[in-house]
């Protein structure tokens, strides 16, 4: 019988890393796959191998997948803003996924388990569940590329016969980080006092570690064809995010963020679109994700993921003052 080799595609990132130590901690064979071969500081002292393949590149993925059994497909696109999103973020998720389900049938690897998003959930009744289906708000390409990535994910594991599980995270922080992920940032911006104003736009807070438990647990117990929430039942406001690093160090005199009108809101993010096609840098606030998410309140239902995957996440809480102990103290620029 071959041995069992577990892949984890962009074992660099902040989950893909946190995972590959869980699974290496299982005495499993871990191979995972990254586009920078020459960026090693994220594997220093771990006994895994490491391959060059780019999601886009089908020959690199074929050799990256040649004898492995368990696929962990985690690497996409994070972006909430690009030059040309439909392209650059769109378009890339898609082709990714349909690369990576392609070159697992012609490998004949029989298990998947895909990282989704809560980004693809039905925001229209909460707590959000995996029962009523995909988000219908159709104004951001990274939103759009996972509700389309995670419906042709199901697809293709039927279509080509992979036992295909679901895992949709929701902004997962905490330590081992080898770059800032955007919600890892997001808690370091707090941290530097860089939220002035509250946008009204809540958190769902998760350690990555207990996302990257989830995962495995989801190849292991995960029923075929079923999406699991990996966050926490109840969000975090941002003013609360921003009280409670300031409770935690008293010494950085935090200031809660101020809560202004979102006509005001509105206007700021118009003119930092404005900015933004001329720095071509992402602006810090756009329109669209104020319609989308200003007073939505960020709450999921976790109980499948509990019941079938044995799932019990951090409180939110203490998970965020974890992470900001660790970027405070620990974590350095790579």
């Amino acid at each position: 019988m071959s041995k069992e080799i577990s892949l984890v595609t962009g074992g660099n990132g902040h989950l893909g890393n946190n995972l590959i130590r869980l699974l290496l901690s299982k005495n499993l064979e871990v191979r995972t796959t990254v586009r920078d071969i020459n960026n090693t500081a994220p594997f220093k002292d771990l006994d895994c191998e490491v391959v060059q393949a780019d999601l886009l590149d089908k020959t690199a993925l074929k050799k990256a997948f040649k004898g492995v059994t368990h696929v962990y497909a985690v690497a996409a696109n994070f972006s909430m803003w690009a030059k040309n999103p439909k392209v650059e973020i769109y378009d890339n998720n898609m082709q990714g996924t349909q690369n990576v389900f392609d070159i697992a049938k012609a490998c004949g690897i029989k298990n998947i388990v895909y990282v989704s998003s809560v980004a693809s959930l039905d925001f229209t009744s909460l707590p959000a569940n995996v029962d009523t289906g995909y988000n219908k708000d159709r104004r951001n390409w990274y939103y759009n590329s996972k509700n389309d990535s995670d419906k042709l994910a199901l697809e293709l594991g039927e279509k080509y016969g992979i036992r295909t599980v679901l895992v949709l995270p929701s902004a997962m922080i905490g330590n081992q980080a080898h770059k800032l992920s955007y919600s890892n940032n997001l808690v370091y911006q707090i941290l530097n006092g860089e939220i002035p104003i509250d946008t009204n736009v809540t958190l769902n807070w998760v350690d990555v570690k207990d996302v990257a438990f989830g995962t495995y647990q989801a190849m292991l117990k995960g029923k075929n064809n079923t999406r699991y929430i990996l966050s926490n039942p109840t969000h975090t406001t941002l003013q609360d995010s921003v009280k409670i690093a300031a409770n935690l160090y008293p010494e950085l005199k935090l200031k809660t963020p101020k809560k202004v009108p979102k006509w005001v809101l509105y206007t700021v993010a118009g003119l930092m679109e404005f900015s933004s096609k001329i720095t071509n840098k992402e602006p810090l606030l756009q329109r669209h994700y104020l319609d989308m998410f200003y007073g939505l309140k960020q709450d999921y239902d976790i109980s499948k993921s509990k019941q079938e995957l044995g799932f019990n996440p951090k409180p939110s809480k203490q998970v965020l003052e974890e992470a900001l102990n660790y970027l405070k103290n620990d974590w350095t620029i790579n």
